[in-house]
């Protein structure tokens, strides 16, 4: 029953993980901080090396699969892939809607709200604010708030350059406080995958056969640059918190804060990208006070609401750790 409430407790942590992956600016890493399973995944992920094999030739199936903790790498796999597959369509249909809307002030608010509750659990941490640490943050914030403001890359198709976007890319999304799909459309690289996407599936809708390999070959050099990406960033990162673990989780703390002008629940639109249904989406916003929010688009504010959203978020972000805490001390 207790290896049940925790698979559960991790399926659950999946799913909020992929919620959030879901909005440009808000980072998958960032629920898997806060929720008390993120130095877990970093080790699992390093785990992944060839010793693995010669575990399987001598010991077996079971102890191969105990020592790559697949069972928690299926559950996180399951929440993440059932809240993208349910939630993908809803979010991404709030971004993509024309104009400014209710959903879209309470969307960005509560994610707003849970930042800034993320930005307090994990300066909590550094046990110790000294000018190293604050350094550090200073410069996780600067490096965040400029890839929200850096200009959009014109879209390229080069297999080689779309091998290191999917390595960037995997390698922001496990890195709480920015977004890898946001990482993308900075890159240029989103619309060409989505493209390959849209390409394949049609592909195999029709049967045509012949479809298949362009888009496949394209898909299957992101996959690749996802992995190395992964494989790579992960054992960086899980080095730092080992050896430095103060100053990572104060740099961190940065990258959450300098993310917040992404996310800031007032903006107009400055400009737009054609997604996989030729529809123009927009990409780019500018931030405004809810005033002049409400006078530039002739629509009120939504302020009572959008603070309303933002106390939800942020009470998300307390429940998540408590949640955590709770499940970790269960499973010890």
């Amino acid at each position: 029953m207790t290896k049940i409430k925790h698979f559960l407790g991790i399926y659950l942590r999946g799913l909020a993980m992929g919620a959030a992956d879901v909005v440009p600016g808000v980072s998958g890493g960032t629920i898997a901080f806060i929720s008390g399973i993120y130095e877990e995944l970093l080790n699992t992920i390093t785990g992944f090396n060839m010793s693995v094999f010669k575990t399987l030739k001598n010991e077996g199936i079971v102890a191969t699969w105990k020592k790559l903790n697949l069972s928690f790498i299926v559950a996180l796999a399951l929440g993440i892939l059932t809240s993208i597959i349910s939630l993908a369509g809803i979010i991404s249909s709030i971004l993509e809607e024309k104009g400014e809307t209710f959903k879209k002030v309470a969307l960005w608010s509560f994610f707003f709200g849970l930042i800034i509750a993320s930005i307090i659990y994990v300066g909590k941490q550094v046990k110790s604010w000294n000018f190293k640490n604050i350094f550090g943050m200073l410069i996780g914030a600067g490096l965040a708030y400029y890839i929200t403001i850096a200009p959009m890359s014109a879209d390229s198709s080069g297999l080689l350059f779309l091998f290191f976007a999917g390595s960037i890319a995997i390698s922001a999304m496990i890195l709480p406080g920015i977004s890898g799909s946001f990482i993308l459309v900075l890159l240029g690289a989103y619309q060409p995958i989505m493209g390959a996407i849209k390409s394949l599936t049609e592909a195999l809708k029709i049967k045509d056969t012949g479809a298949l390999s362009e888009p496949l070959i394209l898909i299957t050099v992101v996959a690749a640059g996802c992995i190395v990406g992964l494989l790579t960033f992960s054992r960086l990162l899980s080095w730092l918190f080992k050896n430095h673990e103060r100053i990572t989780l104060a740099t961190l703390t940065g990258f959450m804060l300098g993310s917040l002008n992404k996310i800031w629940p007032w903006k107009k639109e400055i400009s737009w990208r054609t997604n996989s249904h030729d529809e123009l989406v927009p990409v780019q916003y500018e931030n405004m006070l809810p005033g002049k929010y409400s006078l530039h688009h002739q629509a009120d504010s939504y302020l009572i609401y959008a603070v309303i959203f933002t106390v939800i978020g942020f009470a998300v972000v307390f429940s998540l750790e408590y949640v955590g805490n709770k499940l970790n001390k269960e499973s010890e």
